[in-house]
């Protein structure tokens, strides 16, 4: 069995695009796309984020508070993670480890449906979650702390030791973001970029986002993020619209 990637939609959310690129897009609202990415591989199935809790679709200022005027949710139950696996023939219970790019409330509000699956995350970015003077600012206990197993990491991880699954640290946005390299024999290198650059224009045009943690470390990530890029690999980024119509989707998968 080769490894396949599974776009699936984790919500959509309208925010002021101007948010993501400053002096570009100001007052432009925009709705933009939240993905999770399912990854069949021989040695287990992997889910790249879990993106919005059901809930908040029908419900976001008792789960967001106020970032649910900022983001306001646009999506049904349905167009959420859980429902997007059973499309697949899959369960919460089929998906062996969760790889959480960062913990973003957009990016791992499903956690608590995959109680069996280790949680793979980067140690920085689990310390600042469990920050009390993090909780509200993008962070919500609800949606990561969970009591499932923990395996925090540093430094590049080679999720099944052949090279095909790599999660590669990217801060900027958060101290511990983290993408996944995704090698397939027939479409090449997907770099699932999260929110290490949440539109195409931040890496074409070096827009740094206004919610980024430190603009410095970003730039270096950025640069990180145009050598893959120059190597061939697809990025995919973590909340643009016009690259998300392009995507295959569901049971489409990339192979």
């Amino acid at each position: 069995m080769s490894v396949r990637l599974h776009v699936l939609c984790g919500g959509r959310l309208r925010s002021d695009k101007g948010l993501f690129t400053p002096g570009r897009d100001e007052g432009v609202r925009e709705t933009a796309p939240v993905a999770c990415f399912l990854i069949r591989h021989p040695q287990a199935v992997a889910l790249f984020d879990t993106g919005c809790h059901p809930e908040v679709a029908t419900d976001p200022f008792t789960r967001w508070g106020g970032l649910a005027k900022a983001f306001r949710p646009e999506f049904t139950p349905e167009e959420t993670v859980v429902p997007e696996l059973g499309r697949l023939g899959l369960g919460p219970d089929d998906v062996d480890l969760v790889l959480c790019s960062h913990l973003h409330m957009d990016h791992c509000g499903a956690n608590a449906f995959f109680r069996r699956a280790t949680c793979v995350v980067h140690a920085r970015e689990l310390a600042t979650a469990r920050d009390p003077g993090s909780e509200g600012k993008g962070y919500f206990h609800a949606d990561w702390d969970h009591p499932m197993p923990w395996r925090p990491v540093e430094g590049e991880q080679d999720v099944f030791g052949d090279g095909r699954v790599v999660l590669v640290p990217a801060p900027g946005h958060t101290p511990g973001t983290m993408m996944a390299a995704v090698s397939l024999d027939r479409t090449g290198t997907v770099l699932l970029a999260s929110d290490a650059v949440i539109v195409r224009e931040n890496l074409d045009e070096d827009l740094v986002p206004r919610n980024t943690w430190d603009a410095d470390v970003w730039h270096r990530s950025a640069a990180e993020i145009r050598r893959w890029q120059a190597r061939g690999a697809l990025v995919v980024f973590g909340h643009d619209a016009r690259q998300w119509a392009t995507l295959k989707k569901g049971p489409d998968a990339y192979d």
